[in-house]
């Protein structure tokens, strides 16, 4: 019965911080909505793109609150003109489509509704979004499997050394999830979506890349130590543990593969701020 309780407390530990990371990271959706005398006019804003085909923003104003909206966009992080776009309006929504860009390519836009004479701007700051490539579903679906089933281990991994179990199959097991999750199938995923096996060190700062590689360093000696039985081997895991978890804080895609307009290439790591990433 305790295993059992202790699986599951992993579970809904792994699931929140899942949800943190993804909820927390550049790549969420901006989401609300702003009240009209009319009505409600709501949107969710995507800050990602995958595959081919342009990208459809849309305002779902049942109501018909407004009377119409302009989507503005243009390259992130470059001078170039705003470029304006009246939504066309179908039913219950108004909607225009952002240009395709390549892979890592950003834009960055906001949205203008009115009202009568009255300009009303759909967000404080405009959104930014970025563009990857289609990644096969036989490549990301086990990909994401295999990371969160590492995560889950490392913390029942966590848990029962508070309980002196015999941790040493999970510990194996852990590390082999890591290693084809994160270092085969993890660059085979960014390849697909940016044209990049590895964007963290030594041939970048790309966070995703770099905590999946430091927490994979961490499990090393817990994995050597407990194999062979020894006192140093919980507390390497125990580390091991603490490093994955606070890897795992960071959120999903931050100094992420951006494509640089002016140089004509991806770059990854911190640059110059601006807009809602």
């Amino acid at each position: 019965m305790k295993r059992v309780v202790l699986w599951v407390l992993a579970f809904v530990i792994t699931v929140s911080f899942a949800v943190y990371q993804r909820k927390t990271g550049p790549t969420y959706p901006v989401d609300g909505a702003i009240e009209l005398p009319r009505g409600t006019v709501a949107y969710m804003l995507e800050r990602s793109h995958g595959g081919p085909g342009d990208e459809d923003v849309v305002l779902f104003d049942p109501a018909h609150a407004l009377d119409g909206a302009v989507l503005s966009y243009r390259r992130f992080r470059t001078d170039d003109e705003w470029t304006k776009v009246d939504m066309i309006r179908s039913g219950d929504n108004l909607s225009a489509f952002l240009p395709h860009q390549p892979p890592a390519g950003k834009l960055e836009y906001r949205i203008e509704g009115t009202v009568g004479e009255q300009v009303i701007p759909v967000t404080d700051q405009p959104v930014v979004i970025r563009f990857k490539g289609a990644v096969p579903a036989g490549v990301l679906i086990p990909h994401v499997f295999m990371m969160f089933a590492a995560v889950l281990l490392s913390v029942r991994i966590g848990l029962g050394l508070g309980f002196s179990e015999d941790i040493r199959r999970l510990v194996v097991v852990a590390v082999v999830l890591l290693t084809v999750g994160g270092l085969i199938l993890g660059p085979t995923v960014q390849k697909y979506a940016f044209g990049e096996f590895w964007t963290g060190v030594p041939f970048g700062w790309d966070l995703t890349d770099n905590k999946t590689l430091l927490a994979f360093l961490a499990w090393l000696p817990a994995l050597f130590l407990t194999r062979k039985g020894e006192k140093k081997g919980r507390l390497a895991t125990a580390f091991a543990v603490l490093v994955m978890l606070a890897v795992y804080l960071v959120p999903h895609s931050v100094w992420g593969s951006e494509f640089d307009y002016e140089k004509g290439h991806v770059a990854t790591g911190p640059q110059e701020s601006g807009g809602t990433e």
